[in-house]
């Protein structure tokens, strides 16, 4: 039972949406009426440039670092491991910034804050699968494609790096989660539509990538 409040913290944690209140700060604006319409790294960067972008992702990976860290340590005398504690709250990090109430369960697509629990969940494992999505943005420029893929490698590092079967299950989940956020992009992928990303543009009128990452 444990494992639900920690879901819990995580979600209102998750529910700090670092893309939607920066576009209010810094434009007035609703970030889910411009660009792609996600309220999420990609879609503030295409938006308000590169540097707004990287603060952005920067928060959504800390925030996920901070649920992980808070619960692993505040429910330690339950006997429960730390790892798995933790992993709940990150869980709930995701599922908050992709599902914030207080937006009508409209937010982002949760990478950026899958990224920081991976760190949590083991640093070397999220060190090399940071890599490798970042090594196939730079070739390729689908931020989509970076993506799924470290998610998708999630659970498999997981795996091989012998956290436990409860571990494994729930890295699989946040991998689901990330494909099935994605699905748009993914075809778009197959039948070679998708838009690659650009810093040249700042301030996209609303509807130039709509439904895009």
């Amino acid at each position: 039972m444990i494992r639900i409040p920690c879901l819990l913290i995580g979600y209102l944690i998750g529910c700090i949406q670092t893309a939607y209140i920066t576009g209010k700060r810094k434009g007035h604006i609703d970030i889910r009426e411009m660009g792609s319409g996600n309220a999420g790294t990609t879609n503030i960067t295409r938006v308000f440039g590169l540097k707004t972008g990287v603060f952005v992702l920067s928060a959504d990976i800390l925030k996920a670092i901070a649920a992980f860290a808070l619960c692993s340590q505040i429910f330690a005398f339950t006997g429960t491991p730390g790892l798995l504690l933790g992993f709940y709250a990150g869980f709930g990090t995701v599922l908050g910034h992709d599902f914030p109430f207080f937006l009508k369960f409209k937010g982002g697509r949760g990478i950026a804050s899958s990224v920081g629990v991976m760190f949590c969940v083991d640093w070397r494992a999220g060190l090399i699968i940071a890599a490798i999505g970042v090594a196939l943005i730079a070739a390729t420029r689908y931020v989509s494609l970076g993506s799924v893929t470290m998610l998708a490698l999630f659970p498999i590092f997981t795996l091989f790096m012998g956290k436990g079967a409860e571990a494994v299950l729930l890295a699989f989940i946040l991998a689901a989660l990330a494909i099935y956020q994605h699905k748009g992009n993914i075809r778009r992928l197959l039948n070679g539509t998708e838009r690659k990303i650009t810093f040249k543009k700042k301030g996209a009128p609303a509807n130039d990538y709509r439904n895009e990452t």
